[in-house]
């Protein structure tokens, strides 16, 4: 069934109201429409809760690197396959904090570390625990990404003044099953519900260009749209192939679907801080650029965004200096 952007129930995207009831054809409607119009009403929408010309820097660090039991295609730190990554224990305090304050003097607010676990013994979340309170200690927001949480280790890192917990839902739930056997749809969003029901912010988002169609593109943004509650941060990812993956030497997206993702989740979740996220070191100042204007208020700074590659700090502030973009200080 065809549905007109007009048609769009209370005008979608114009309204206070953040809406929860997405169908995929209202989301095909605001994804397909002509390219300019998409971008004029993602920007429409941003303006209204967002200052155009800032954007947020984060910086990701791999904490506890590779041996994970989990089969993802795209992961190079899975055991399951065979890409020459070294296998890391957990960082030393005094690692992170460096890293945290070398990534605050190149302009990063937000601080967010990865440990490759399916998910995280007590022993470990205590460990990571006192990490976050260090990276806070030097005034900076901060993210976890440790796999799946228990209700009581959700609740755990709340207390200890945990900003936001990552977990990506990846795909739509149908592809989903075409990239990882070892961790269900349901068990994502359950982590996701413990997250929020501990009271943090949660930070979800997907990959792009794993061979998916435009429909599981769709299907990831209503999945992430209709949860209870619009995750704060939303990471769009563009798939890094890794040679030693099952996706390495999948056929490369078009440029233009990825930036009409970005629009439609801006759209979709207004709120919401638009990440621009893995993959940007195969993007052109262009597409990053065409990515900004159709939403995204936040990249990741630093040479590398977990194991892979991601453009150096000093191409990034190039880049910002030629767009008139100024980074934000405090989040939002």
């Amino acid at each position: 069934m065809s549905v007109s952007i007009e048609s769009l129930p209370a005008a979608a995207a114009f309204t206070e109201a953040l809406r929860h009831d997405w169908t995929q054809s209202e989301i095909e409607a605001v994804y397909q429409q002509p390219f300019n119009d998409l971008l004029w009403q993602a920007q429409q929408v941003h303006r209204r809760y967002f200052d155009a010309n800032q954007v947020q820097i984060s910086t990701l660090l791999s904490i506890k690197t590779g041996a994970c039991p989990e089969d993802c295609k795209y992961c190079p730190q899975s055991v399951h396959y065979n890409t020459g990554l070294e296998r890391e224990q957990l960082m030393d305090r005094q690692v992170v904090v460096d890293a945290a304050r070398a990534a605050k003097q190149a302009g990063a607010s937000r601080f967010c570390m990865g440990a490759a676990w399916r998910q995280p013994t007590d022993r470990n979340i205590d460990k990571v625990i006192e990490l976050v309170q260090a990276v806070r200690d030097e005034g900076m927001e901060t993210c976890l990404t440790l796999g799946m949480l228990t209700e009581k280790q959700a609740h755990k890192l709340k207390t200890a003044g945990l900003d936001y917990y990552n977990h990506n839902l990846d795909s739509s739930p149908e592809y989903y099953k075409k990239v990882i056997s070892t961790r269900s749809y349901q068990e994502r969003l359950d982590t996701l519900k413990n997250v929020r029901d501990a009271g943090m912010k949660t930070c979800s988002g997907g990959i792009i260009g794993m061979g998916e169609q435009r429909d599981d593109r769709l299907g990831l943004l209503q999945q992430l749209a209709n949860l209870p509650e619009h995750p704060q941060s939303v990471p769009i990812n563009m798939l890094v192939q890794v040679k030693g993956t099952p996706l390495h030497g999948t056929e490369e997206l078009d440029p233009l679907e990825f930036v009409r993702t970005i629009a439609t989740a801006r759209i979709m979740m207004p709120k919401s801080m638009v990440r621009l996220s893995a993959g940007r070191s195969s993007m052109s100042d262009e597409m990053q650029s065409l990515c900004f204007l159709a939403g995204a208020n936040s990249i990741f700074y630093g040479d590398k965004l977990l194991t892979t590659e991601n453009p150096e700090a000093d191409a990034d502030r190039m880049l910002f200096n030629r767009l008139g973009i100024k980074t934000m200080e405090k989040p939002q």
